[in-house]
């Protein structure tokens, strides 16, 4: 019966070796046609299925320029989880602690990622809206709006979900652009670009420990950015909360009382 430890010491080897062929040498006693078809093996998968996960980020790049991130991540990244669905995260992790971006890469290639990450993610995602205590047609500025667990805001600097081969963008917006994913009855994966005001108000939505009702958060909102005609807002945000019911990024409300 072989070793244990010389066991686990040819594993680490041969996993050595496959992460970074050019560098490490392949463990003794490993057919070198075996060894070529495990190397090309890892690699195509990896290849593959991020170039399924990262479809627009794969586009952007040339099969060389890809094939080299697609190594980078091999070579550099110690992944945290051997779960193929959290393969994207592992990933994005890379990108953002060690990834060597050169002057030829694009200023957006993070955001873009994670703008694709969190799409995959919402889209496999297993929560689920509890429908207790929720009326769909309730009243959004008398009760308590509620927001889907399948709806998720972020701010981008760069106008991520525009990004293609025909559009890569060398500069910053002057204003974050702000977009809501969610996932639609359908369960497919939409977004709504927001206004600096209405991602206030869905951010406040969801961070409401206070329970206020629509109407109240839309007033305390104009408050905290001194709008100067408040029931021109709280009807602006009335139609807002309307479109995001409709859209299902909002599931309905709770009663105030």
């Amino acid at each position: 019966m072989p070793d244990s430890t010389d066991f686990q010491a040819m594993q680490y080897a041969f996993a050595a070796h496959i992460r970074d062929p050019q560098n490490v040498a392949a463990p003794e006693g490993i057919e070198e046609r075996r060894m070529a078809v495990y190397r090309k093996l890892f690699f195509n998968n990896l290849y593959n299925l991020l170039g399924t996960m990262f479809p627009v980020l794969r586009k952007i790049h040339s099969d060389d320029k890809w094939r080299s991130m697609i190594r980078q991540f091999m070579q550099k990244h110690r992944a945290e989880t051997p779960y193929f669905l959290q393969l994207p995260e592992e990933f994005l992790s890379f990108l953002k602690n060690e990834f060597e971006r050169g002057p030829e890469d694009h200023a957006f290639l993070l955001e873009l990622a994670h703008y694709e990450y969190a799409e995959l993610a919402l889209s496999i995602s297993s929560e689920e809206n509890s429908p207790d205590g929720i009326d769909p047609a309730g009243n959004l500025l008398s009760e308590i709006p509620v927001k889907s667990v399948l709806a998720w805001a972020y701010a981008y600097q760069y106008p991520v979900h525009r990004i293609s081969p025909d559009f890569l963008p060398t500069e910053t917006a002057e204003q974050p652009l702000y977009l809501a994913l969610y996932r639609d009855g359908n369960e497919k994966v939409r977004f709504l670009e927001l206004n600096a005001v209405t991602a206030g108000l869905l951010d406040a939505i969801e961070n409401n420990p206070s329970q206020h009702s629509g109407g109240r958060i839309l007033q305390q909102l104009a408050e905290r950015i001194h709008y100067p005609d408040v029931d021109a807002l709280i009807g602006h945000g009335a139609d807002a909360l309307k479109e995001m019911r409709q859209l299902g990024i909002l599931i309905g409300t709770r009663s105030a009382g």
